[in-house]
């Protein structure tokens, strides 16, 4: 495989910045955007900075209502990252856990509690999905702001480009071996997928997601 980028493009302006860089600008180009919003509907936004555990070339900002719950950034993730087969998920925060399946043996407490009651700024914490073939993710709030109030729910602040990942014959890989994933091997482009050793069912697209090759995850 390629050596994997970590730039990204900020959605508010189009801007390309590498990862510590995107986390400085978007400092900046939130608060121009308080200023231009002014006059709209206010509410307590939280800046979450969302990366892979091990592969950090994944990573997404999302802004996110303080008031909602934890249900509302699990939903998120799964949706933009993640989902694939209704897996359980659970979040580590402060030293306890919060999970999809509510208060049983995993965890102390469900996802109903409200994001601003358990995340104040330069809180970490860590995120599982799936307890089997786990895509385990750490965050971290950024900042937080008054801003326009978001009917639509969380928005992406930025996200990194899809990393250069290469066939070993030299062309982009377009589907990994669900096997082979963390073998150079296992990255395939279509011709090389056809004559794998593992069969084309092993085979998921190659998507930009830490859960990449995992489970069934198709993106």
């Amino acid at each position: 495989m390629a050596k994997w980028t970590s730039q990204g493009q900020c959605k508010l302006c189009d801007g390309v910045f590498d990862k510590a860089g995107m986390t400085r600008h978007l400092k900046s180009c939130l608060s121009a955007g308080t200023s231009a919003a002014s006059g709209q509907g206010k509410a307590k936004l939280l800046h979450i900075l969302a990366e892979g555990q091990g592969n950090t070339a994944y990573w997404l900002h999302v802004e996110i209502s303080a008031d909602d719950p934890l249900e509302v950034l699990d939903e998120f993730l799964r949706r933009t990252w993640l989902e694939c087969c209704g897996h359980m998920s659970v979040f580590e925060i402060g030293g306890e856990s919060y999970s999809s399946a509510g208060e049983d043996e995993f965890s102390e407490h469900g996802l109903d509690v409200r994001l601003g009651d358990v995340l104040p700024v330069g809180a970490k914490l860590t995120y599982e999905y799936d307890m089997g073939t786990t895509a385990p993710l750490s965050l971290k709030v950024q900042a937080e702001r008054e801003g326009a109030a978001q009917p639509k729910g969380p928005r992406i602040l930025a996200r990194n480009e899809p990393p250069p990942i290469l066939c070993a014959c030299g062309k982009p890989a377009v589907v990994v071996c669900s096997s082979c994933s963390w073998e150079p091997a296992g990255w395939l482009c279509k011709a090389c997928g056809k004559k794998h050793e593992c069969g084309e069912e092993m085979q998921l697209p190659v998507v930009n997601s830490p859960r990449v090759g995992q489970c069934a995850y198709t993106g």
